[in-house]
């Protein structure tokens, strides 16, 4: 079982992103190293994901490559496959992440109750995401679960935004989070790599804060 706890301190933010065209792969890549962001969730809700992934992982070694939304034992194998270093998923039953501890890469699995972080911890896990963190609760959940069970360390996900992450990376069990504002569709479209960059210069400065 890899362990995913570092996959946490690689970025105070993981971009979520989500790729339509593959053509758009790997500048998108390049332009959140180039802003200090070294590490990608890419989605697996297009059907060219796993090609992107391909592109990623082969033209940009320098970005730890995950894919998220996996849903199924075969989408984890594909991603995989496809070069993925580790896996996300927005929620977790007990046959998937059977299946995804049997691969050798770091898991991230969703839980949104103290019942799944619980189930989770029991599996050997102290690193999950917590999905969709806005609507479940947000920091003062966070905050609350920290107390009993202080061993499991989040990336909140879901309702994130550059206004409201410092109040999430402020709670001692939150080490990252997650938020898909790096890559803003109008930037993605027009194909403005730059303004890609900036917001993830953005988004690595709130190590410091």
């Amino acid at each position: 079982m890899a362990e995913a706890t570092s996959v946490l301190h690689v970025s105070p933010v993981i971009p979520v992103v989500t790729i339509d065209d593959p053509q758009n792969a790997v500048p998108i890549a390049r332009a959140l190293a180039a802003g200090g962001v070294r590490i990608i969730e890419l989605t697996l809700r297009t059907e060219s994901a796993l090609t992107s992934l391909k592109l990623i992982a082969n033209e940009v070694p320098e970005i730890l490559l995950g894919a998220g939304t996996v849903l199924t034992p075969g989408q984890a194998d594909a991603a995989v496959g496809a070069g993925a270093q580790f896996l996300v998923s927005p929620g977790v039953t007990p046959s998937l992440l059977d299946h995804m501890l049997t691969l050798d890469v770091p898991v991230l699995p969703g839980v949104a109750t103290v019942g799944e972080v619980m189930a989770v911890l029991e599996r050997g896990l102290e690193a999950m995401k917590f999905f969709p963190a806005g609507p479940a609760g947000g920091p003062d959940y966070l905050a609350a679960i920290g107390a009993p069970i202080p061993q499991v360390q989040f990336c909140p996900t879901g309702g994130v935004s550059l206004g409201s992450a410092p109040d999430y990376l402020a709670l001692p069990n939150v080490s990252c989070v997650g938020g898909s504002w790096l890559t803003p569709r109008r930037a993605v479209d027009d194909r403005d790599w730059k303004q890609i960059t900036k917001l993830a210069q953005g988004a690595a400065a709130l190590r410091a804060e």
